[in-house]
C-alpha cells in the first residue's frame, strides 16, 4: 500500500502523521517512509535511528521500494498542480492533514478544489492538533468539512505535548515518557486502522 501525506499549508502535522501512519503500518508489514519534503523533517526525526521503519530520501526511494510492502510518502508543503496530480495518481490513499483553524481549512479547500479538477478521489482529510475542550474547534471543523461532502477520517488527532517530545527524541509518540503518550498513540493507531479498513 502506498500512502501519501500532502497539504497546501505547513505546520498542520503532515510529517507527524506520516511518521505515525508508517509506525502503524510497520507493525503489520515492512514499511518505508520516503522523505520528499525539502525541509527533510522526517529525516531529522529519524536521525537518532530509533524509528521502527526505514526513512529514505526521495532520490533513493525507487532503489529501495521493492523491499517494502508499505510505503508512506511525506511530501513538500504547497505542492503545485502537476505535483499534486502525480501524488494523487501514484498512491492508494492521499492523506490531507489540516488543523481546525480558518487558515488551514481555507488551504485545505484549495487542495480539495485542485484534486476535484484533477479527478482525484482517493483522498481523506485528517483533522490534527485539535485543542482540548471546552474548545469546539475540532467539532466545528468536522461539521464544516462534512457539510462540504469531504471524506474525513472518523478519528481526529488531539493537540498533545507528547508529539513534540517524540519529535525531539526521534521516536514514535508511543515510546515517549509522557502521561498522555498512550492517548496520542491511540489516535494514530485508530487512523492506521481506518487506512487499512
Amino acid at each position: 500500500m502506498i500512502i501519501t501525506c500532502a497539504s497546501f499549508k505547513g505546520g498542520v502535522g503532515k510529517t507527524t502523521s506520516a511518521i505515525h501512519v508508517a509506525t502503524y503500518l510497520q507493525s503489520l508489514a515492512p514499511t518505508m517512509l520516503v522523505d520528499g519534503d525539502p525541509n527533510r523533517s522526517a529525516s531529522s526525526w529519524a536521525r537518532h535511528g530509533l524509528l521502527p521503519f526505514a526513512v529514505i530520501d526521495e532520490r533513493q526511494a525507487t532503489r529501495h521500494a521493492r523491499s517494502y510492502e508499505h510505503i508512506v510518502i511525506d511530501t513538500k508543503a504547497r505542492p503545485d498542480e502537476e505535483d499534486l496530480k502525480a501524488l494523487a495518481d501514484g498512491c492508494d490513499l492521499l492523506v490531507i492533514p489540516t488543523t481546525p483553524d480558518a487558515l488551514a481549512l481555507d488551504a485545505l479547500m484549495l487542495t480539495v478544489k485542485a484534486l476535484r479538477v484533477l479527478g482525484a478521489d482517493r483522498y481523506r482529510v485528517l483533522i490534527t492538533m485539535v485543542p482540548p475542550k471546552p474548545s469546539r474547534d475540532g467539532e466545528d471543523a468536522r461539521a464544516l468539512l462534512g457539510e462540504a461532502g469531504l471524506p474525513i477520517f472518523a478519528q481526529s488527532i488531539r493537540r498533545l505535548v507528547a508529539f513534540q517530545k517524540a519529535a525531539l527524541q526521534g521516536v514514535p509518540v508511543s515510546q515517549v515518557s509522557d502521561p498522555r503518550a498512550a492517548e496520542a498513540w491511540g489516535d494514530y493507531e485508530r487512523v492506521g486502522q481506518e487506512v487499512m479498513g
